[in-house]
């Protein structure tokens, strides 16, 4: 016991400092409050209101940028300083998102609705914020993003993926899309989608292993496409289930056949046995 006790007193000497989850995440909810007033109580009313904001947004950051040691401080104050003047573009991206949701899910009533209950608009809206991040050469803070918003919804994005204006994810548990991953504009998905990797091994690391999809492509529930050679060109859709490791053309539809199901009827004696 005395030797376990003291290897966790070296683990708690060295491990480098960082900020919590629940700091990292109250941060992404101010961005959130503030972009979509939606998702909170709180109204900014004025132009100095907004300036107020935005300030405290970056001040925010700058303080969980300085407290992760990973971080050097020059970097820190580049992402601090970008943050804010990129917030624009991003928000420009996520009305279009928005407005994916809007016009491909029957079941969408309002903008309200969606900022307000959808999984996938909020996945999307992290991804963006993290990936901003991302591109600062900012150190852990995104991936812990991601993985708060997987926690949430069930929806797995690295925030190193390249993914184009008005992205819709419907329903969304269980949807992966990894680090080299490139998605192009208009591109819709469903559930338990996988964008993965032909195979895990650290000497790929840097190398593009996951697929391209091409714009305006559908890719149906439990669709698996992988490798980082495979590219889906656009208008294309994916039928739902597709096991998919070779590239397909513009243009392209594929699916299962219903000719190709084995369907074998049982009699009442058989399916007692199998219960």
């Amino acid at each position: 016991m005395d030797s376990f006790i003291q290897k966790l007193v070296d683990k708690h000497k060295c491990t480098h400092e960082a900020p919590t989850t629940p700091e990292i995440s109250i941060w992404l909810m101010s961005v959130m409050s503030l972009l979509f007033p939606e998702v909170t109580d709180k109204r900014h009313t004025s132009p100095e209101d907004i300036k107020n904001a935005l300030i405290q947004i970056e001040s925010g950051l700058r303080d969980l940028l300085y407290r992760t040691a990973h971080c050097i401080p020059e970097k820190c104050e580049t992402a601090a300083d970008s943050f804010i003047p990129g917030l624009s573009a991003i928000y420009d991206d996520l009305l279009l998102d928005l407005e994916a949701f809007m016009h491909c899910d029957p079941a969408a009533r309002s903008t309200y609705e969606v900022v307000r209950s959808y999984p996938g608009f909020f996945a999307i809206f992290t991804y963006r914020i993290a990936h901003q991040l991302q591109k600062s050469n900012v150190p852990l803070i995104p991936r812990i993003l991601g993985e708060y918003a997987h926690s949430k919804t069930g929806i797995d994005i690295h925030p190193s993926a390249a993914i184009g204006k008005s992205f819709f994810i419907d329903h969304g548990t269980g949807v992966v899309i990894g680090e080299t991953a490139v998605i192009g504009n208009h591109v819709k998905i469903y559930q338990g989608v996988t964008l993965g990797a032909l195979s895990v091994d650290k000497t790929m690391s840097g190398v593009k292993r996951h697929p391209t999809v091409g714009d305006h492509t559908i890719i149906y529930s439990g669709a698996t496409i992988l490798g980082g050679n495979t590219v889906i060109g656009k208008d294309c859709i994916i039928g739902g289930n597709v096991w998919l490791t070779t590239s397909v053309p513009d243009g392209t539809k594929v699916y299962h056949s219903a000719d190709n199901k084995f369907v074998k009827k049982l009699n009442k004696t058989q399916n007692e046995e199998n219960l």
